[in-house]
């Protein structure tokens, strides 16, 4: 175990040439970023979520009943015993061919069949207050993280001038605001990325655990090295479109859609300015070029800014997804009112629906007249345009 900590902690892969892990002792005079530092964020991560429960319990579901937000959950489906074992041991979307099969063995129209497997998986889809209480944590972490982060940062010299990121590094102190800062921010991320595994189960998993990863990462790595200074500026970036997308989904679930027009309008700009904008040339700029300049490269230089740069390949694919959305949301405006949260369906959040979303009884004769592929004409078969998921918080 020894000798797999010394390869790991290994200084020539962490710290620039002529430098060791005894030059970055903490003294009487200074204190430096330590690894075990990072440790505190563990119980955070429990404290955070106990925090969180206590926050949707006693502020954001009073907040959301006061907004008219209903607790009730999607319609149930009729129990059916054949169908419900379909669902569970074969299989959630039934193509056409098994759902001409379970219509000559129940003598149901497929129709109806396909309306019962819509409503037994939006069962499992938790109600629109549930949503709104995810969001309203969410927002009220990133607003008082973001302030925290300005307040704390116009008051730093590296702020106005991103080469003092680098001046005297690695010889840089550790103050009390950073050592928050990071510790909160490392916190936060790692119990959203164990969360991910019970919050509501969103088509974009895959890449949000990437997102989630690749943030707490570049979190330990700059902490570890000290680009502590860079990395705050980072994290105070990233926070601010944030902000908005959890309110413009909060203004969603509790149907403003002025409001929601607007928010979404602002992140977008936002989001797609700082990130394709201000991050690259800003961060990227700092971190490739000047620090190259006054530091030289090393190993885990190397490795943070290839995390960098794989952060704004996730920064150009959803400014992509952002851009898509608005069209289809002006597209949509031509013939209606325009909400860009559900023409894109919000595929993280919304619930399917359909034209036919009214239980009716089934039927005890097909009605093979009225019955299609199960797939409206005009609407598709969950009865909105489909579109891509808008990003989430990053």
């Amino acid at each position: 175990m020894a000798g797999i900590l010394a390869w790991f902690w290994n200084e020539r892969f962490w710290l620039p040439h002529n430098v060791t892990w005894a030059d970055l002792k903490n003294t009487d005079e200074a204190t430096f970023p330590q690894a075990e530092d990072l440790y505190l964020a563990c119980p955070l991560v429990f404290c955070i979520f106990m925090i969180r429960l206590v926050f949707e319990r006693f502020i954001a579901r009073p907040c959301a009943m006061g907004l008219k937000i209903q607790a009730n959950g999607p319609q149930k489906a009729q129990p059916n015993a054949i169908l419900e074992k379909v669902f569970t041991a074969i299989t959630k979307h039934p193509d056409e061919k098994r759902l001409e099969g379970l219509s000559k063995q129940l003598d149901w129209d497929v129709r109806t069949i396909q309306r019962w497997f819509r409503q037994r998986r939006n069962q499992e889809k938790p109600s629109t207050l549930a949503r709104f209480c995810e969001s309203m944590w969410r927002f009220t972490f990133y607003l008082y993280i973001f302030t925290y982060g300005v307040r704390f940062l116009k008051k730093t010299p590296w702020l106005w001038n991103t080469k003092e990121c680098w001046y005297n590094y690695p010889y840089q102190p550790l103050t009390v605001d950073i050592h928050y800062y990071y510790i909160l921010e490392l916190s936060f991320y790692l119990s959203l990325l164990f969360s991910q595994f019970t919050d509501i189960r969103r088509k974009d998993f895959l890449i949000m655990f990437l997102h989630h990863v690749a943030t707490i990462s570049l979190i330990i790595f700059s902490y570890v090295n000290n680009m502590a200074r860079v990395g705050t500026l980072i994290m105070c970036l990233h926070d601010a479109a944030d902000v908005l997308i959890e309110a413009a989904k909060m203004a969603n679930y509790a149907k403003c859609q002025i409001l929601c027009n607007l928010l979404f309008a602002m992140f977008a700009i936002l989001f797609i300015s700082s990130r394709l904008g201000v991050y690259p040339v800003w961060i990227l700029n700092t971190t490739l070029f000047e620090s190259w300049e006054i530091v030289g490269p090393y190993p885990s230089w190397w490795v943070f800014n290839l995390l960098l740069v794989l952060l704004q390949l996730l920064h150009t694919f959803w400014s992509y997804l952002i851009v898509k959305t608005a069209c289809q949301a002006i597209s949509k405006g031509k013939v209606g009112k325009w909400n860009p949260l559900h023409v894109s369906k919000d595929d993280r959040s919304d619930i399917e629906s359909s034209s036919d979303e009214d239980e009716s009884p089934p039927p005890n004769q097909k009605n093979h007249s009225s019955t299609t592929n199960g797939t409206n004409k005009t609407h598709g078969t969950n009865g909105y345009l489909t579109g891509a998921p808008y990003p989430d918080e990053h």
